[in-house]
C-alpha cells in the first residue's frame, strides 16, 4: 500500500476540520478556496513528511541533553521574538509588514534546518529533536505573541482574532500531522522508509510553490517595502545564527552541536509563517495576506545568509 493512500485522507480531513473552525470564528469573509484548502493542506503535508522522520527518542533526547535544549529552547522562544520585534523598530516596518515579521519570529524550525545541519555537519539527531518539541510548543507561543504583535503594530486596524481557535488550528495542521507521520514510521516502517524520498521531495515542491505564491501575490506591498523590509529579514537571519552560534560555545557546548543550536536558531519554518498569515488575514483581491510576505522573503534570501554560514563551518572543521 503506497503512503499516500495512507495519509492523504488524514490530511485532507484535517484540512477540512481546521477550515471549518476558521469558517466559524470568520462567517462574515467569502470562502477562499487557497486561503482555506490549499495552503493548510500544503502545511499539514510538510509537517507530515517532518512526523515521517520521526520517532519517540527523538523527543526523549531532551532528558540526555537538557544543556543543549534548554540554550536552544531559550533563542527560539524568548531571544528571537526580541530580535523580530527590536528589528521591526529598527528598520520601520508598520503595520501588517511589522506583524509579519513577527508571525515569522514565532515560528518553529523546520524539515529544512535538519537538511541545512547535515549539510554543516551539525548534530543531526540534537536538530530533528529541537524541530520536534519545538514545533509542539510553538503551537501555544506563536497565538499569544500573534495576538500582541496585532494590538501593538495595527491597534484599532488589528482584526479580531480569537487565539485559542488559532492555537487548536495551528494544532490541526501541525501537531496532528507529525503524530500521523510518526505512526507510520513506528508502526510501518518498511512503507515509511520507502516513501521518504518521494515525500521529501513533494515537501519542497511545495514550499517553493506556496513562497512564489506569498511573494508573487503581494508583490506591489513587497516593492514598495523592499528596502526595508529585505534588510531586516537577513538582519534577523543572520543575528539569531550569531546569538545561536555564540550562546552555544560560551555555555560550554562542543563544535558539532553549536552549529545545531545556530541553524536551529536562526533558521524558521517559512511555510509555518505564510500559512498563518493566510488564516489570520485574507487579502481583498483573494490572494495571500500581507501578513505572509515577510515570512515568504524569508524562505528565498534565508539561502542566500545560510550559505555562508555552512561554507565557514565546514572550513573550521577542516581546519
Amino acid at each position: 500500500m503506497k503512503i499516500t493512500h495512507i495519509a492523504l485522507p488524514a490530511l485532507i480531513l484535517i484540512t477540512l476540520v481546521s477550515s471549518s473552525v476558521i469558517a466559524q470564528d470568520n462567517s462574515e469573509e467569502d470562502s477562499n478556496i487557497i486561503i482555506d484548502i490549499v495552503l493548510p493542506l500544503g502545511l499539514a503535508f510538510i509537517m507530515f513528511s517532518l512526523g515521517l522522520g520521526l520517532s519517540i527518542e527523538d523527543f526523549l533526547l531532551v532528558l540526555n541533553e537538557p544543556k543543549a535544549f534548554g540554550i536552544g529552547i531559550f533563542n527560539q522562544m524568548i531571544i528571537l521574538p526580541i530580535i523580530g520585534f527590536s528589528i521591526s523598530y529598527l528598520a520601520g516596518l508598520e503595520g501588517e509588514i511589522a506583524v509579519g515579521l513577527m508571525i515569522l519570529a514565532c515560528c518553529p524550525g523546520g524539515v529544512t534546518s535538519n537538511i541545512l545541519t547535515k549539510l554543516a555537519k551539525g548534530d543531526v539527531a540534537l536538530s530533528i529533536s529541537y524541530t520536534a518539541v519545538i514545533s509542539v510548543l510553538s503551537v501555544i507561543t506563536l497565538p499569544l505573541i500573534i495576538g500582541f504583535s496585532m494590538d501593538h503594530f495595527m491597534g484599532a486596524k488589528s482584526p479580531e482574532i480569537d487565539i485559542l481557535t488559532l492555537g487548536f488550528t495551528m494544532f490541526l495542521l501541525t501537531s496532528v500531522p507529525v503524530i500521523i507521520g510518526m505512526m507510520i514510521n513506528s508502526r510501518a516502517e518498511e512503507i515509511a522508509k520507502k516513501s521518504k524520498k518521494f515525500v521529501n521531495s513533494t515537501a519542497t515542491f511545495l514550499f517553493v510553490i506556496i513562497v512564489i505564491a506569498a511573494i508573487a501575490s503581494e508583490w506591489d506591498t513587497l516593492m514598495d517595502n523592499i528596502g526595508s523590509l529585505g534588510p531586516a529579514v537577513i538582519m534577523l537571519n543572520c543575528l539569531m545564527l550569531f546569538v545561536g552560534y555564540q550562546s552555544a560555545r560560551v555555555l560550554g557546548l562542543e563544535d558539532s552541536r553549536a552549529t545545531t543550536v545556530s541553524i536551529e536558531s536562526g533558521i524558521q519554518n517559512a511555510t509555518v509563517g505564510i500559512t498563518v498569515g493566510g488564516l489570520i488575514l485574507a487579502a481583498p483581491d483573494g490572494g495571500l495576506s500581507t501578513l505572509s510576505l515577510p515570512s515568504g522573503v524569508y524562505g528565498v534570501l534565508m539561502y542566500v545568509v545560510i550559505a555562508p554560514f555552512i561554507y565557514w563551518r565546514l572550513k573550521a572543521q577542516d581546519s
